[in-house]
């Protein structure tokens, strides 16, 4: 599993949005092992250690990292600060995702159209009102 697969959606983006505005302080390193300070949202610095090959050995000493094996958002904004080619090729791969299920959304969206067309007005009509009542069922259940 690579260190991407091993962060949380959250400290993906925001470690991206980090990267983006620079609060990679410093960093140094080669290829697989990278160690950088961060300028945290609270203005404090942390110290960051990312090992691409082993990514749960990857560290930083921030309040939610520390001592634990959580790839954070500092870390990911240290490996794409010192890596950007991997930024470059993430956000096209999510790019190609997003276009791929805009695609995929408007088949369904299609399909469903065309199984209507096919449907006799009582059968709209059964089809409609009881899709309205599982809607407001999720809504009153949800909470």
């Amino acid at each position: 599993m690579g260190l991407i697969e091993c962060a949380s959606v959250n400290s993906i983006w925001r470690g991206i949005d980090y990267c983006e505005r620079n609060k990679v302080v410093s960093w140094e390193g080669q290829a697989t092992c990278f160690d950088g300070f961060v300028s945290g949202s609270n203005g404090e610095e942390y110290k960051v250690h990312v090992d691409v090959e082993h990514p749960r050995k990857s560290s930083c000493n921030c309040p939610h990292a520390n001592g634990k094996r959580i790839v954070c958002k500092h870390i990911i904004a240290v490996y794409f600060t010192a890596n950007p080619k991997a930024l470059e090729d993430f956000k096209k791969e999510v790019e190609q995702y997003e276009k791929e299920e805009e695609l995929m959304q408007q088949k369904h969206e299609d399909s469903l159209r065309k199984a209507a067309r096919l449907m006799s007005k009582e059968e709209l009509i059964n089809e409609l009102v009881s899709a309205w009542l599982e809607l407001e069922e999720y809504r009153r259940y949800r909470w």
